[in-house]
Order: C-alpha cells, then sequence, then structure tokens
C-alpha cells in the first residue's frame, strides 16, 4: 500500500454550492485537492501508469490528478473525504491485474456443448406449421 505524502497534494479551497444556510456564501468549505501522479516519486511506474488510467476524467493533460470534494459542510472533512478518495484510487491501482491463462475445452465439453444445440435445433424446427403429407 502506498502513501502519499502530504507535501505532493495541493488543496484550493472555495465556496460550495448547494444547502448551508446562511454561512453557505461566506466559507470556503469545498476542495479541489490536487496531485501531481506523472512526476510522483511515491509511485512506481506501474502503479503510476494504472492510476492514470484508473483516474479517467479527474486526470488533466498534464498528469495532474484532480479530485474536487463538497460532501461535507466543513473544510476539515472534505479535505479528508478527498484524500480518502486518493487513496482509495491508488490502492485500486496498486493491485496488479491478474494475468489470464488460456485453456482450451476439453472434447467432452465441445461434444456436450454440440448435443445442446442440436437439442435445440429440433425443439425450433418442431414449432413451425406441420406439412401437408
Amino acid at each position: 500500500m502506498t502513501v502519499i505524502p502530504e507535501s505532493e497534494l495541493d488543496f484550493r479551497f472555495f465556496r460550495a454550492g448547494g444547502p448551508g444556510g446562511q454561512s453557505v456564501n461566506k466559507v470556503a468549505t469545498a476542495v479541489q485537492m490536487r496531485f501531481d501522479a506523472r512526476h510522483s516519486p511515491s509511485l512506481t511506474d506501474a502503479v503510476r501508469e494504472r492510476l492514470m488510467k484508473l483516474a479517467g476524467q479527474r486526470l488533466t493533460q498534464d498528469g495532474v490528478i484532480v479530485i474536487t470534494a463538497v460532501r461535507f459542510r466543513t473544510q476539515e472533512r472534505n479535505r479528508a473525504d478527498a484524500v480518502d478518495r486518493l487513496q482509495t484510487l491508488i490502492d485500486k491501482a496498486s493491485i496488479a491485474p491478474v494475468k489470464r491463462v488460456a485453456t482450451r475445452p476439453t472434447r467432452a465439453s465441445k461434444e456436450r456443448r454440440l448435443q445442446a444445440k442440436a437439442g435445440r435445433s429440433s425443439i425450433k424446427a418442431g414449432r413451425g406449421r406441420p406439412d401437408l403429407d
């Protein structure tokens, strides 16, 4: 599990929309966190590649992951939420995909499949109008 140091994270705070009562237009509680994944020394090359693929639309052309957190009404909780979401992405990227081992079907399984196809074919053939012979 890779842990990103706080020094690599850049936080910007702004006013969030939505409910919040009288203080919604006065307090900057929403958080926009930026993490430069392309140049981060904390990530290995393999994890970096998978992370950039997982980030999707949150990734800028410069290789910076932008996470916006507006779920909570306090700056601290939104900041923690953004860090948690980034950590979840990194944890997912840290798991290397398992290579699929190609296998061949057995002769018996091929025969069963062909028998099932023939059975379905005869069932469907019997659904038509009967011959007038």
